[in-house]
């Protein structure tokens, strides 16, 4: 059960991605200006830093309840989602570090829209030569290399880097988002065009490359020992299926929707169906994730069937949504598109394994 609070909060956002978000959310994934807007109006109504402690100004919401909104967000748009996981993530490493000095200049404006922030670390779950490493020098660091997948150009003032050094381990630090050149030395930090993806275009996602790039110890967040992000993704396996039955939900909101106009009792039967198996499947998560002893090959489990179930009702509302569906502005076909995101969103080389393993099995007998 919710608090009185927490119901609160996530009754706010369920009026707005009602009538503010849902209304316009195939113009969202393709507009950068709209999904930027819908972006504020989370922030004008004190819903970008939701974890963030009350010491700070923040709701500091449970971690279930910040999970249900997470959820409801991407049940109303996948791109929105996507972006506000960003910025939710950036506040949360700065409430974790102990760097004091950067909290109270970030952490009273993250909530809002006074400081709006991205993250640059998925890199560090590819094996190899890094793609951006940091080098100690006086008062900082000196960062070099490419950061591959970094989300919100134009819309965030800032990201946090995370810059491999020489152990191993990692540092994380606040750098602009934006292109910027240092007289003094010549560094520079430089980004591409936005990657022209499949799904969720508006997210402006670009890579960054960092050249001689000074980072002070000022704007440092946290340094994390070698393989950090590997027993990271092991703990929060189940987090982004938060994401995916959101989109779910999504897919059967246009079934039932179309169910109703088209009276066919075989969508009506569709509908039945799939609205119990994710039922089940979003309750097991639920317990899961309230059970911290529970074994990491049932997590990963869970995981891949929240991301092939998603994508089988996104393929229903997708056939039961005609020709209509080939479409690019149609729900179905967004939806679609989302699910294939959300596929691989925060995917690691278990969660592909799982995922396959669960997407090739033979017959027709549930798990």
């Amino acid at each position: 059960m919710f608090s009185h609070k927490n119901s609160s909060v996530l009754e706010t956002a369920s009026s707005y991605l009602l009538k503010q978000v849902a209304v316009v959310a195939n113009q969202i994934d393709c507009s950068s200006q709209q999904l930027f807007t819908a972006l504020q109006g989370l922030g004008d109504l004190g819903l970008l830093g939701l974890r963030l402690p009350k010491a700070w100004g923040g709701e500091e919401l449970g971690g279930q309840a910040f999970h249900d909104f997470q959820e409801l967000v991407a049940r109303y748009s996948g791109a929105l989602a996507f972006l506000q996981t960003q910025h939710q993530s950036a506040v949360g490493m700065i409430v974790a570090s102990s760097n004091t000095n950067l909290q109270q200049t970030y952490l009273p404006q993250v909530q809002s829209n006074k400081c709006l922030l991205g993250v640059g670390f998925s890199q560090l779950r590819r094996r190899g030569k890094p793609t951006i490493t940091a080098l100690p020098v006086p008062g900082g660091y000196e960062l070099n290399g490419v950061v591959p997948w970094v989300t919100g150009y134009g819309m965030f003032s800032e990201f946090i880097v995370a810059a491999t050094l020489p152990d191993g381990s990692a540092v994380f630090g606040i750098v602009p988002f934006r292109e910027t050149h240092q007289s003094s030395t010549g560094a520079k930090i430089t980004f591409s065009a936005p990657a022209q993806l499949a799904a969720m275009t508006s997210t402006n996602t670009v890579n960054a490359t960092l050249s001689n790039y000074f980072l002070s110890e000022q704007q440092v967040v946290d340094l994390k020992p070698a393989g950090w992000i590997h027993e990271n993704d092991k703990k929060n396996v189940l987090r982004a299926s938060f994401l995916t039955t959101g989109c779910a939900m999504a897919g059967l909101d246009v079934i039932e929707a179309t169910s109703q106009q088209k009276s066919l009792p075989c969508i009506a039967d569709a509908l039945a169906s799939l609205q119990q198996e994710l039922h089940q499947c979003r309750t097991a998560i639920r317990e899961a994730q309230q059970n911290p002893g529970q074994e990491l090959y049932e997590k990963l489990r869970l995981r891949s069937w929240a991301i092939e179930l998603a994508n089988r009702i996104a393929h229903a509302a997708v056939t039961v949504s005609g020709g209509a569906a080939n479409y690019s502005h149609n729900n179905a076909q967004r939806i679609y598109r989302e699910a294939l995101v959300f596929t691989v969103t925060g995917q690691t080389t278990a969660v592909m394994a799982a995922t396959l393993e669960r997407l090739v099995r033979r017959g027709g007998g549930k798990e």
